[in-house]
């Protein structure tokens, strides 16, 4: 599968490259950081960009309403659209989230491929309770 192939080769290329950090709580520390970091980019965009704004109340949810009837009343709060500085300042920070996600999963032997796998099993055999 070449889902696969492109999981494991970036997997490979974070083990043969990071050399500075190889520390387990030094990657924690990076996995920290880089979260952080990408908290402060959407606040950032709403904040100093204002390319996209945080709208947040309340939901009426009837009280009838199934957890199917949730994904049309729920709102992710996000109005507007990221301006291309925004998205690539995210994507970047998203993009370092992920290398040190890789990293960690290096340093403790485990496949991010198969973690995902197993997640996404999880997902469709609880469907919309996993996550409620």
């Amino acid at each position: 599968m070449l889902k696969d192939i492109v999981f494991d080769e970036f997997q490979n290329t974070v083990s043969e490259l990071l050399i500075c950090n190889r520390s387990i709580l030094d990657i924690m520390g990076k996995v920290q950081e880089t979260n952080a970091r990408l908290q402060q980019s959407i606040i950032k965009s709403v904040t100093r960009c204002g390319c996209i704004k945080i709208d947040a109340s309340r939901p009426a949810i009837p009280s009838d309403a199934t957890m199917a009837d949730l994904k049309l009343l729920l709102d992710s709060h996000v109005k507007g659209m990221l301006c291309d500085n925004c998205q690539e300042t995210i994507e970047n920070s998203v993009g370092k989230l992920i290398l040190y996600t890789a990293a960690v999963c290096n340093l403790l032997d485990m496949n991010m491929y198969d973690i995902i796998l197993k997640e996404q099993k999880q997902l469709k055999i609880l469907g919309y309770y996993n996550l409620a």
